[in-house]
């Protein structure tokens, strides 16, 4: 009974890991366009694109 109890909980320690890993990507891609990052949006002044 251990095990699938187990299972479980080590793919949520996964998945929130990875929701982490993602975010701080993101935040580390708007940090290179000279974005804010808040609260999950990046915000970038001006155009990016130029």
């Amino acid at each position: 009974m251990f095990r699938p109890v187990r299972l479980v909980v080590l793919l949520m320690i996964a998945f929130v890991a990875g929701i982490f890993f993602e975010r701080n990507s993101q935040a580390e891609a708007c940090a290179a366009l000279g974005g804010d990052w808040r609260i999950g949006i990046c915000s970038v002044k001006g155009d990016a694109h130029e």
